[in-house]
C-alpha cells in the first residue's frame, strides 16, 4: 500500500513538472506576455510585426575596419534573437556576432539546447576578424533565453542593461534620396539607415510560419563615410533561382558579394543569403541595390 502511493506520488510530481514548464512556457508566450523572457535576457525587447519580439546585443565593445571605415555596430556588429509565439512555448532565431576565440565557448555552451544552423562570415578583409553564428530553437522561451544568455556570458558582449535612449542622432545621409532610388524606405539606428524587404511568399520552418523579422527578410544598412558616400552591406535573402541574377547586378553596379551561404537548416522554401559590401556614391548604390531587388520575389 505504501508503495502504490509512493508511486502515485511520483506520478503526480512529474505531471505538475511537465504543466509547470507548459504553463511557463505559454505565459512567456502570450501576447505582451515576454516579460519573463526580458529578466532572463537583461534586457528590453523590440516588439516587432507578426507576434514577434527581438532583443539587440551589440557589440560595442569591439572596434572593427574594412577598408578603412570603421563599422558602427548597427551596420553589422549587431547580435539579436527573436521569439515568435507557437504552440507550446516560442520559436526562437538569432545571429550572435563573435570573435575567433569565442565561437568555441559558445558553441560548446549552446550545443545541448540550441542548434547551431551557421557558423560563417559576412565581410571580407574586417580587422578584427568577426564570426556570425546562427542559432535556431523551439521550447520554453525562458530556458531559450537562459541558455543564450550563458553562452553570451562567455564572450566580451556587453550585457548590462543598455543606456537609457537620447534624443535621436542626426545622419549625414540624404535619406529621401536613397530611399528614392532603392524604391524602399526605412529607419535610421544607431547612424545608420536600415532598410528590411519581406519576401512574397511565407517561409515556414518545421512546418510553423517563420515571420519576416526572424531574420528572413533581406537586409540592407547605410553607414555614412562623409562627402555623400556611405558603406552598404547586408545581406539578400533569395531563393535558388534568384541567386545568379542578384549576384550579377550586384558585381554590374560595383557592389562586392563577400558571402553566400545558408543560415537555416530545415526552412521552406530553400534560402540562400548573399552578403555585400561596397563604399561609395549612396544614391548610385541604393540604385544598384534597387535593382537587384528588382529580380527577387519581394513585397512592395
Amino acid at each position: 500500500m505504501q508503495s502504490s502511493s509512493v508511486v502515485r506520488f511520483a506520478c503526480v510530481t512529474m505531471v505538475l513538472c511537465v504543466t509547470s514548464s507548459t504553463v511557463r512556457a505559454q505565459a512567456a508566450g502570450a501576447q505582451g506576455g515576454w516579460s519573463a523572457v526580458e529578466q532572463a535576457l537583461g534586457r528590453p525587447g523590440a516588439a516587432q510585426a507578426d507576434s514577434v519580439v527581438r532583443f539587440s546585443f551589440p557589440r560595442t565593445d569591439l572596434r572593427v575596419t574594412v577598408d578603412g571605415v570603421q563599422l558602427r555596430p548597427a551596420l553589422a556588429l549587431g547580435s539579436w534573437l527573436a521569439f515568435h509565439r507557437i504552440p507550446g512555448g516560442a520559436m526562437a532565431m538569432g545571429d550572435l556576432v563573435l570573435t575567433d576565440s569565442e565561437v568555441a565557448p559558445v558553441t560548446v555552451r549552446l550545443q545541448q539546447t540550441i542548434s547551431l544552423t551557421a557558423v560563417h562570415n559576412h565581410l571580407l578583409r574586417e580587422s578584427p576578424r568577426v564570426v556570425y553564428m546562427h542559432v535556431e530553437a523551439h521550447g520554453d522561451p525562458v530556458r531559450i533565453a537562459e541558455e543564450v544568455r550563458a553562452a553570451l556570458a562567455l564572450t566580451h558582449t556587453p550585457l548590462g542593461p543598455p543606456p537609457p535612449a537620447g534624443p535621436a542622432e542626426p545622419i549625414e545621409l540624404d535619406t529621401a534620396a536613397v530611399a528614392r532610388a532603392l524604391g524602399r524606405s526605412g529607419r535610421v539606428n544607431g547612424g545608420v539607415y536600415q532598410v528590411s524587404v519581406p519576401r512574397r511568399e511565407t517561409i515556414r520552418d518545421g512546418g510553423q510560419v517563420v515571420p519576416p523579422a526572424m531574420g528572413v527578410a533581406t537586409a540592407i544598412n547605410f553607414q555614412p563615410t562623409g562627402g555623400g558616400r556611405a558603406a552598404v552591406t547586408g545581406d539578400f535573402v533569395m531563393t535558388a533561382d534568384e541567386v545568379r541574377g542578384v549576384m550579377r547586378t550586384l558585381r554590374a553596379h560595383g557592389i562586392e558579394v563577400t558571402a553566400l551561404h545558408s543560415h537555416l537548416l530545415n526552412e521552406q522554401p530553400r534560402l540562400f543569403f548573399m552578403h555585400f559590401w561596397a563604399n561609395d556614391n549612396a544614391v548610385r548604390l541604393a540604385a544598384g541595390l534597387g535593382a537587384a531587388l528588382s529580380g527577387m520575389a519581394v513585397r512592395r
